[in-house]
């Protein structure tokens, strides 16, 4: 029987794996939403141990990084669409969050990250005066 090859499926095939595609990340992928005054960040992280997690921050850019061990043992892998080894993520933050106060934990393969908004960022009311001294003042 004759079979058709294309020399780059396999190359294709391992970039996909390697890096992702834009519907399906590679590692690591990220949920983020802004609730109130705190942003949160949701890294899915299945089958990794929190003590292979670590978690920085400088200068407004959180890095994570994680890893995901081999397969102990002489196996036989059947299938192996997990990435496997030590992956990073990096976030650039707003001036406008507070990176000294970042909460993190790690509960069923979710890393989640609590970001509070800065106070000097934060609205604010101003009172308004006024100069004379028959009117009120107005406090908006």
């Amino acid at each position: 029987m004759l079979m058709r090859s294309d020399p780059f499926r396999e190359l294709d095939k391992l970039a996909q794996q390697v890096w992702g595609t834009t519907t399906r990340p590679a590692a690591m992928s990220m949920d983020a939403w802004r609730d109130g005054d705190i942003f949160q960040i949701e890294f899915d992280l299945p089958g990794v141990s929190h003590e292979s997690i670590d978690l920085d921050v400088e200068n407004n850019v959180v890095t994570v990084k994680a890893e995901r061990g081999a397969l102990d043992g002489d196996v036989e892998i059947l299938a192996a669409e997990r990435p496997r080894g030590v992956f990073s993520r990096q976030l650039v933050l707003g001036e406008n969050l507070d990176t000294e106060k970042i909460e993190a934990s790690y509960d069923a393969g979710v890393l989640i990250l609590r970001v509070p908004v800065a106070e000097q960022a934060k609205a604010r009311k101003i009172a308004i005066t006024s100069q004379d001294p028959g009117r009120q003042s107005i406090n908006a």
